[in-house]
């Protein structure tokens, strides 16, 4: 496994989402990841398969320190009555003392980010967290977790795939140290059927899904696979023994367009361009 490292944090680079899964789609399918190498898992509150990644890792014996999970607080648990207990809930759910990386999972439009990112410092000061970070934030609301939070942010997971340029956040990550984490990497399932990257893949001896994760990675992103099926998991997993070229890199960089953002939910989603 590859990892990428923000304030002293490391993090796998290819994790396994499981996003749109129960928790008996979860049980099924960890198995197989486990098995094709992956450590690093990613769900959500909102998800409600936290109890079933928890019981599926429990099962697969791993180690904890083996281990990188990430979990995100739901808007709805953004108070001071809900925001701790839910995150008590939630590692109750997965089986553990705490998460490695605990993400505010929309900045929303009715808590200040500040209040966000204070909750978050207590989670981390009460050892409920290892690491903290920030979900679906643009780039005002970043630099403005930053300039808030004791803890350093490792991280801001957004959607990232061919389609959306998100150079601007690439750039800002990178000034301040801050890792970017992809997510809809598949554009839901537009990049497996992409022509351009299909003939790139070719030329690789890869699938077009692996070069849209290779894309990712490569370009300093932690990238999150999914699949519901466990034939497709250890594909999406090796995706380490080959280099896309930098004429690869920008012909999938050049796909992007205006319309390319999938994922923008009213009340949660934030001014993109701010």
């Amino acid at each position: 496994m590859h990892y990428l490292t923000a304030h002293g944090a490391q993090i796998p680079a290819l994790g396994f989402g499981v996003f749109r899964m129960t928790d008996a789609q979860v049980e099924t399918v960890i198995p197989a990841a486990m098995e094709a190498g992956f450590r690093h898992f990613d769900t959500a509150q909102i998800y409600g398969n936290e109890a079933g990644l928890g019981r599926a890792l429990a099962a697969s014996g791993a180690k904890r320190e083996e281990l990188f999970l990430t979990t995100k607080v739901w808007v709805e648990n953004y108070s001071d009555a809900r925001f701790l207990a839910s995150v008590d809930e939630s590692l109750d759910k997965l089986g553990v003392a705490h998460v490695d990386l605990l993400l505010a999972h929309w900045p929303g439009n009715s808590v200040p980010v500040e209040q966000q990112v204070e909750w978050l410092n207590a989670a981390q000061a009460a050892g409920k967290t290892r690491h903290i970070g920030v979900s679906n934030y643009n780039r005002t609301q970043l630099r403005a977790a930053i300039a808030a939070s004791q803890a350093p942010i490792i991280t801001n997971q957004i959607e990232l795939h061919p389609y959306l340029d998100q150079s601007a956040m690439a750039a800002l990550a990178q000034e301040t140290g801050t890792l970017l984490t992809g997510y809809f990497g598949m554009a839901d399932g537009a990049v497996p059927q992409d022509p351009l990257i299909g003939q790139i893949a070719a030329r690789h001896g890869k699938t077009a899904a692996q070069v849209g994760l290779r894309w990712l990675v490569q370009q300093g992103a932690v990238a999150l696979s999914k699949t519901a099926k466990p034939p497709r998991v250890a594909e999406n997993f090796n995706i380490f023994d080959f280099t896309l070229t930098k004429t690869d890199m920008a012909e999938i960089s050049g796909l992007a367009r205006a319309d390319g953002r999938l994922v923008s939910p009213e009340g949660l989603a934030p001014d993109w361009a701010a």
